[in-house]
């Protein structure tokens, strides 16, 4: 085993033809250029660059070419002669660069070596450095939405991120996937899970949402867990799973990256990135619905879906469509909502605290519900000492649950800014009968900077489990829309708005994306039951600290 106090490899090396003190520690490589005399100069201070070791992509030799070979054996003088010796050996680090947005790029730095001996010596401490990290992949199982978003996925992957991942020794199996839910049945029944290290979606939140319904059902059956059971406690998931974004929204990629960039996922697949995040079970009585992990919602959100699926021949803009349309009928609908409050908790949904890289709310609040769980002797949506449901009947435009800030390009702050990833909590919003204006403010809040939560009409609660029952459901019976049908929908005729004729006594359930069979629904959050390639959104001040580029 190495020891700890190793001292770091450092040599003389040449960047550009100029020289270079470049060392390689345990957690940096660095190469601060030299001064070309013995005289001090202050106001000429020497460049020094410096990244991470667990950032580097690879390390390669470079050969020498043919025609520069016979060049500098026809070389007469003394000076080219040396300078080429200094370059005749040199080999290419590739190395993770931060841009603007969170966006990641693959960058390089090419060293010249005096000497075979050294090259070798300095390429071979780095891939041992790089051999030795644990969390770097080495082979993923990759899927690939062709038809998702802009029908991109196969291009994106082949042009942008398959280069990657062979740049960085990763070797994959890919599949293409040919209708609807075929990579969810795939990891359920075929999948060879114990050969891979990590599985990947090319796609949209859509494809993302298969892969989660396909390995947190696999890792139950393969523990003799039941799904069904609202009050199983779930085992998580040893995969971590990548998304290369390539859909309409991709807001998973927004709450756990920044940016819906494929080149920046890609890289923080290749780094081996690990981010937790919670996962909501939604039942109906004693069967399994969906899984969900960012948006479950009910009311105008679900009526957008609803109406959007009629339109797919428009292609993204019927969601905008969709809205406006929804806006304007200004539906509300009449249940009752019942849910266990988050007690004991850092972090409430009006506060300043975003979810960030290393997030210290979802630490705290993730620890806090192992520990309840291992001292009462139960699992994390138990209820402990002193909490107790409560109950909100009433007429509402919407009811919302976000797992995630549910950011994207259209909201910039999304519909819960200060939602975590990993608490083991998702922020309940309900939003009651108001005025069409009133409701045009509080949705266009989401794009600006003023609180969405400060309104008389909006409410918002920090749950670890809620139950939503409409009103004119049965004591223990729900609307099944697929079996009443549309004439149950639209039987009662519309008091309030009598141009259109009717209004639906009930509304549908979108679950990322997805509707929902049932209206009436027990939800609850499963803490950190899956992990991600990625490592949360990097607060600012992370990119100044780790420049590429420093004054000394």
């Amino acid at each position: 085993m190495e020891r700890p106090d190793r001292p770091p490899l450092l040599s003389e090396l040449r960047v550009r033809n100029a020289a270079y003190d470049v060392s390689l520690s345990r957690s940096l490589l660095t190469w601060k250029r030299r001064t070309s005399g013995p005289v001090y100069q202050p106001f000429r201070p020497s460049v020094c660059h410096s990244f991470s070791v667990s950032e580097i992509i690879s390390v390669r030799e470079e050969e020498e070419d043919e025609e520069d070979s016979r060049r500098r054996d026809k070389c007469s003088w003394k000076k080219i002669e040396k300078k080429a010796k200094d370059c005749r050996h040199a080999f290419t680090v590739a190395y993770v660069e931060r841009r603007r947005q969170h966006r990641w790029r693959c960058a390089e730095v090419t060293f010249g070596c005096p000497e075979e001996a050294l090259l070798q010596h300095w390429v071979s401490s780095i891939r041992e450095q790089l051999a030795a990290i644990a969390s770097r992949p080495e082979r993923l199982l990759v899927y690939i939405n062709p038809y998702g978003g802009k029908k991109q996925g196969r291009r994106i992957y082949e042009q942008k991120v398959a280069p990657l991942f062979a740049r960085a020794g990763i070797s994959t199996h890919v599949i293409v996937t040919e209708h609807a839910n075929y990579a969810r049945d795939h990891l359920r029944t075929e999948a060879e899970l114990k050969t891979y290290d990590g599985v990947v979606c090319v796609g949209g939140d859509g494809m993302f949402s298969e892969i989660i319904h396909g390995l947190v059902w696999r890792t139950q059956m393969d523990g003799g867990v039941d799904p069904n059971g609202p009050e199983e406690t779930l085992l998580p998931c040893s995969l971590r799973i990548g998304i290369i974004p390539a859909g309409s929204t991709d807001c998973v990629c927004f709450a756990t990256v920044g940016t819906n960039d494929p080149v920046t996922s890609a890289l923080h697949i290749i780094v081996g990135d690990s981010q937790p995040m919670d996962v909501c079970s939604v039942h109906h009585n004693n069967t399994f619905l969906r899984y969900s992990v960012s948006l479950l919602g009910y009311g105008f959100y679900g009526d957008v879906l609803t109406d959007s699926e009629r339109k797919r021949w428009m292609g993204p803009a019927r969601y905008d469509v969709s809205g406006v349309k929804m806006f304007l009928t200004h539906h509300y609908y009449e249940g009752t909502v019942s849910y266990l409050p988050a007690r004991g908790i850092m972090g409430t949904p009006r506060d300043a605290a975003k979810c960030h890289s290393g997030c210290v709310i979802c630490h705290h609040n993730g620890q806090l519900f192992s520990d309840r769980a291992g001292r009462y002797g139960m699992n994390e949506a138990s209820e402990p000492e002193g909490d107790s449901w409560r109950t909100i009947r009433g007429k509402f435009l919407a009811i919302n649950a976000a797992s995630m800030s549910c950011a994207c390009p259209r909201s910039p702050k999304g519909l819960s800014p200060a939602a975590h990833l990993a608490d083991g909590t998702t922020d309940l919003i309900l939003v009651r009968k108001c005025s069409r204006f009133g409701f045009l403010r509080h949705l266009l809040r989401h794009t600006s900077k003023d609180d969405q939560f400060d309104m008389t009409f909006v409410e918002v609660h920090r749950v670890r489990r809620f139950c939503f029952t409409p009103r004119h459901c049965q004591s223990n019976s729900d609307l099944d829309l697929r079996v009443n049908g549309k004439h149950q929908i639209f039987r009662q005729f519309c008091r309030d708005y009598p141009a259109c004729g009717c209004t639906p006594a009930y509304s549908s359930w979108n679950c990322d994306g997805e509707l929902l069979t049932h209206t009436a629904i027990d939800v609850r959050v499963h803490c950190q039951l899956v992990k991600l390639f990625a490592r949360g959104i990097e607060e600012p001040m992370v990119f100044e600290d780790f420049t590429n580029t420093c004054a000394t």
